[in-house]
């Protein structure tokens, strides 16, 4: 179903796309997240440690196709909104051979650099924690194109308003997961490699589900043998528009990798503490990042047709919205995250990591708020092409992460790894902020070329 929201009621436009992108967005965690909790479980919190170690390594190599996609994404949104489908379609096409290239690129890179990246790392020997690291990403860098696909499918349905057919595909494809999981794992005792196969499988079920939608059943999408023709002024659009995010994203996964680097140093009790946390984190943020994105999509198609003062309504009703998320989210966290931990956690194991990890989430609770705030001012400017500023934005809030975690490790020990995030949460907010109020995202509307 297409949603055009250049008309109704902004808020409840954006929450009702939200909520089908929300609802997918946790089934796309659901993939690591049972992992997490099977092997975990099933196999020790050394294994959990092997997967929860090389996360930020695998993000590193799709995150610069990720950002391309999020680039096309915007320029989809912004076409649609004004009417503009035959350039639509050409972006669509165009998406299709970047991520192509790219994806062949991140196989090659991930397969010849794997051992460079485990030492890069520090993934600790002991316990054969990178061995399993190892046989675990092997598996998951010759199969990544299943990652990169949905990744492009999915920006595109949603930048047309259709956040149903991305939602379907990744409540089957979870399922699907859930259910190899548990036959690898528990049946066949595969261990880590049963993990990699069951996620690389959901993967490629759910790209292929938002493929056939695109090319059946969607008459803004609907593509002619002329459409397949590759247009070279659309490929430099995308990247042009991409690029920022692009960076972005890889600047962000490095600062992933060099705070993953200071947790696995800690030893794999804070390795298998910082896997189980962040998997709790990354499904309890998912109300505010799905908002975020509505709110982007919202704007892009809205600044389609230069209707800026929806666009500021939008935004003042986003953000009472936020808070309230924030403050419920975090309420739901710190009380109940000892038993959420145990999901992943023996606690008659793992009593030290279950520890760490209450201390990791009481801190990044309280915080929720923050990030509710960066998130609505980053996707009205993200979503109005204003992406060079939110890259600045992206890489002050990374650079301040790295340097808050590496200033803190000394004196507080993990603890300081922890403060981190929140305190680059609130550094993350000053450029957005700032930026939206000047009104020079408004001269970056990008349907017109």
């Amino acid at each position: 179903m297409v949603k055009d929201m250049t008309e109704g009621k902004p808020i409840k436009l954006i929450m009702g796309f939200a909520v089908p992108m929300l609802i997918g967005n946790i089934f796309q965690q659901i993939y690591n997240l049972v992992d997490a909790a099977v092997v975990g479980r099933y196999v020790g919190d050394n294994a959990l440690a092997a997967v929860g170690s090389t996360g930020s390594m695998l993000f590193f190599l799709v995150a610069f196709a990720g950002g391309l996609s999020g680039g096309a994404g915007i320029v989809i949104a912004q076409y649609f909104g004004s009417r503009q489908y035959d350039k639509l379609k050409k972006t669509v096409v165009a998406l299709f051979y970047i991520i192509a290239v790219l994806t062949a690129v991140s196989m090659l890179i991930g397969n010849l650099g794997l051992d460079l990246f485990l030492e890069l790392l520090d993934v600790p020997v002991e316990n054969n924690v990178r061995a399993d690291a190892r046989s675990y990403m092997n598996i998951m860098f010759k199969f990544i194109f299943g990652m990169t696909a949905f990744n492009a499918l999915a920006s595109i349905l949603r930048s047309v308003g259709d956040s149903k057919t991305p939602l379907y595909a990744l409540s089957v494809a979870s399922v699907i997961n859930i259910g190899l999981d548990f036959l690898f794992v528990i049946g066949f005792d595969m261990g880590v490699r049963g993990v990699a196969y069951a996620t690389i499988i959901a993967q490629i079920v759910s790209a292929l589900i938002c493929f056939v939608r695109i090319i059946r059943h969607r008459e803004e999408l609907y593509l002619t043998d002329i459409d397949w023709k590759p247009d070279m002024h659309m490929i430099g659009l995308i990247v042009r528009t991409g690029i920022p995010s692009a960076f972005q994203s890889c600047m962000i996964s490095l600062g992933g990798m060099s705070v993953q680097r200071l947790v696995n140093a800690a030893g794999p009790a804070t390795i298998a503490a910082y896997t189980a946390s962040t998997k709790i984190d990354t499904i309890a943020i998912q109300v505010i990042v799905s908002i975020g994105m509505s709110l982007s999509v919202f704007a892009g198609q809205n600044v389609g047709i230069g209707n800026y003062d929806r666009i500021k309504t939008a935004l003042r009703q986003t953000l009472v919205v936020m808070v309230g998320a924030s403050v419920v989210i975090a309420i739901i966290v710190l009380f109940t995250k000892s038993y959420l931990l145990t999901i992943f956690l023996d606690p008659e194991k793992a009593g030290e990591a279950i520890a760490i990890g209450e201390v990791y989430l009481s801190i990044i609770g309280v915080a929720y708020v923050i990030a509710g705030v960066m998130q609505s001012y980053q996707n009205v400017i993200r979503g109005a092409g204003d992406v060079q500023i939110c890259m600045v934005a992206g890489l002050a809030e990374l650079g301040a992460r790295i340097l808050f975690a590496y200033l803190l490790v000394g004196p507080l020990g993990t603890l300081g790894i922890w403060l981190a995030t929140p305190l680059s949460w609130g550094c993350g907010c000053i450029i957005p902020v700032t930026r939206y109020y000047s009104g020079k995202w408004k001269l970056k509307r990008i349907a017109e070329e």
